[in-house]
């Protein structure tokens, strides 16, 4: 398998077989990435296919300061807010001072739970409380970040991710695989 600087170093010469190589190493982390933002699978692949056009095209920024993946995935997330930001999800939403007296608590927090089972509640949450909370939750970043980087207000950006919560904890509540805070092992109902 060639190292980083070699695929990088062939996909500015535009080698269609190095920007292949690229692709198939990160193309399903990557894909992954983009389903945590967009829920429909064929939209999470139209959205990766954006994502590596824009990586072969700007291959020549890429400056080995940090590792090439977290270049990709950088790319990855930022063509998909992107194409959340066309759908407006958020547009007739309540801003946070309206849903106070409903939301949790702060100190309330979701028990530790399943990687693959919280990554199928969070891929049923609407687009807009689900892009604020992975940007919040997952990738770490702060309100006023995912405002700008959303293009909304920060008081969206905190009732989103305060609804996302929400219904994510009614998700749990409501589960009946779900119990002592621990998906069910092997019992179907």
């Amino acid at each position: 398998m060639q190292d980083e600087y070699e695929l990088v170093e062939g996909c500015r010469r535009q080698d269609r077989i190095v920007q292949r190589q690229l692709y198939e190493r990160f193309a399903g982390k990557l894909f992954v990435v983009c389903k945590r933002y967009i829920h429909d699978p064929d939209e999470a692949e139209d959205v990766l296919q954006d994502a590596f056009v824009k990586i072969y095209r700007h291959i020549d920024s890429f400056r080995f300061e940090c590792p090439l993946e977290a270049w990709l995935k950088r790319i990855v997330i930022n063509t998909a807010l992107k194409a959340i930001r066309k759908q407006k999800p958020w547009e007739h939403t309540a801003d946070i001072q309206e849903l106070a007296p409903v939301l949790p608590q702060a100190d309330e927090s979701l028990p530790s739970l399943n990687y693959k089972y919280l990554l199928q509640l969070i891929q049923e949450l609407p687009p807009g409380c689900r892009a604020v909370f992975n940007l919040y939750a997952i990738e770490g970043y702060n309100h006023p970040e995912i405002a700008e980087m959303l293009d909304i207000a920060e008081g969206t950006s905190k009732s989103q991710y305060a609804r996302a919560r929400g219904l994510l904890q009614q998700k749990l509540q409501s589960d009946k695989r779900f119990a002592d805070g621990y998906p069910a092992q092997g019992r179907s109902e």
